[in-house]
């Protein structure tokens, strides 16, 4: 009798948790069902581009590359570079661009320079107003659902989940968009026309960002001449280190070849600074930085081959080498004093696997040998030539690449032997200003070779003409603008004063040049080429 009574107990207890397990089940899935499409957790199942050149320790600093990859794919849905996403439902007001709570990225903003400022007056000037085209999902460069929350799953993963997974909530009153890092907004902020708005409430943060931030990873760049470093900081954005090899007060002697020059740590932070005066906005964010080589270096490194070339100095400093083609040696070693030292700290660009970047060689480039001449150097009518060549043939790709001219020109820089473009956007976009150490080493000497596209081509934007004159009248001083932005950077001051006084001259002469073309013209426009139409 107690035998039976046990089983018949025993039977009913499992029909009691079958029916449990049951009812679990359709619970489950009628949430699933209810869950909006929007707010459902992106597939992290597909397999991520392979990351190069980083090797892995702890699972905190594992792959930062990877992570890269992985956090864009995720915030952005599908690659925007291959196919659109949807029109996100819901979420407050659309912006001028149509995406709803990231308006503010692009809105009108108050200055961010100090009241009273050069640079303030400068940014309301109606020439640093003109409106650019509207911007379609077609001309982002990342189309993203700004309804998407992100969070770290974890401290021991690599794995960017929704929030919906995560269960994070948001603050009242916050948007989404607000989760971003400030890299990241940098990064899907990018479009056909522009590297970064002219008036973004975002710079200041993620220049203090490049400043400050925790670093947690530390290891070599693969490939050019000489030692730069890439650093993952807390928040997973990386940056591109130079560390400073000369005083601001060293000019480069006259008997050096322009290919065997110093690449300058603050040459990178000046240029960044001279683009967005100029107006171009092609340069990414720069900062500087005092790095602890100890501390930020050596001690969190995984690259095997830097960790080798560590030692301390006979005066007591820690200091390292790397491996490059030039000045990676004991004579050239870096030192800091005795563990700190400075260098530029560049904001990295979306990896090429997400946003694949064209490289071009440029048609005024350099022979890079001690005696023989570019064709450019030996023929006055090689204009002619390249606007017979394409993408020079059409569009506005020669006039881009007369304002990098006037860019170089105005830092002395005569390293420019390529420059890129986003594949995505095609021939109709912006060149990208990237690799700007070699600038800024004289300031008594003006290489005037450096002009030769505007000299043989005899065009400039109306737009670009019109700024360059601006900046050489009071109170827009072009040497006194740059001083002033120089001032905020965590390494001030940035520039030897003859290097700013050089700018000025180097106006004159860029003026001087755009006169005489315009004195040989039969007709005005076709010197300054009209980009900006009825608007002024």
């Amino acid at each position: 009798m107690r035998l039976q009574l046990q089983t018949l107990v025993q039977r009913k207890f499992k029909v009691l948790l079958l029916l449990l397990l049951l009812l679990a089940l359709l619970l489950h899935v009628t949430m699933d069902l209810a869950l909006p499409a929007t707010r459902r957790p992106c597939s992290s199942d597909a397999k991520e581009p392979k990351a190069s050149g980083t090797s892995t320790g702890s699972p905190l600093l594992a792959s930062p590359e990877k992570l890269s990859l992985r956090i864009l794919q995720d915030f952005s849905g599908s690659n925007g570079s291959l196919e659109k996403s949807s029109q996100p439902q819901g979420a407050g007001p659309k912006g001028k661009d149509g995406d709803m709570g990231i308006q503010h990225r692009h809105g009108d903003v108050g200055p961010a320079w100090a009241k009273g400022s050069k640079l303030a007056a400068l940014f309301e000037h109606p020439l640093y107003n003109i409106p650019l085209p509207e911007v379609k999902d077609k001309d982002k460069l990342f189309v993203v659902n700004p309804m998407e929350k992100f969070s770290l799953w974890n401290s021991r993963s690599d794995e960017w989940v929704s929030s919906s997974k995560a269960e994070m909530v948001l603050p009242t009153g916050k948007t989404a968009y607000d989760t971003y890092p400030a890299w990241l907004k940098f990064h899907i902020g990018i479009n056909r026309y522009e590297l970064y708005p002219r008036r973004d409430p975002l710079m200041p943060t993620l220049l203090q960002d490049l400043a400050t931030m925790k670093i947690v990873s530390s290891v070599q760049k693969s490939g050019g001449t000489q030692l730069k470093l890439i650093m993952t900081f807390s928040n997973y954005g990386q940056a591109l280190f130079k560390p400073m090899k000369q005083s601001r007060d060293q000019e480069t002697p006259a008997d050096f070849f322009y290919f065997s020059d110093f690449e300058r740590h603050n040459a990178e932070i000046a240029a960044f600074h001279l683009d967005r005066i100029l107006d171009f906005r092609r340069i990414p964010p720069v900062s500087g930085r005092l790095v602890n080589i100890t501390k930020e270096i050596r001690d969190i490194t995984t690259d095997k081959k830097l960790a080798r070339t560590f030692f301390i100095s006979p005066a007591g400093n820690v200091c390292f080498y790397g491996e490059c083609s030039y000045y990676c040696s004991t004579e050239h070693a870096l030192c800091g004093k005795p563990d700190q030292l400075e260098g530029s700290m560049a904001a990295l660009l979306p990896d090429k696997a997400l946003a694949k970047r064209r490289s071009w060689r440029s048609p005024w480039r350099r022979s890079y040998h001690k005696s023989k001449k570019a064709e450019w150097e030996l023929d006055p009518n090689y204009c002619s030539q390249v606007r017979r060549t394409p993408p020079y043939d059409s569009g506005h790709r020669l006039l881009d690449l007369i304002d990098m001219a006037v860019l170089d020109f105005l830092m002395g820089n005569m390293d420019r032997h390529h420059y890129e473009t986003f594949e995505k956007f095609g021939n109709d976009t912006f060149l990208l200003h990237l690799d700007n150490g070699r600038g800024f080493g004289t300031h008594s000497r003006d290489e005037m070779s450096i002009l030769a596209p505007l000299q043989q081509c005899c065009s400039i934007k109306k737009s670009t003409y019109l700024r360059l004159r601006l900046l050489a009248t009071e109170p827009y001083r072009l040497s006194e603008l740059l001083r002033e932005a120089l001032a905020a950077d965590h390494l001030a001051p940035i520039l030897a004063e003859p290097h700013l006084q050089a700018l000025d001259r180097r106006l004159g002469k860029v003026l001087a040049a755009v006169g005489r073309c315009l004195a040989t013209a039969a007709q005005p426009h076709q010197v300054l080429v009209d980009d900006i139409g009825p608007w002024l």
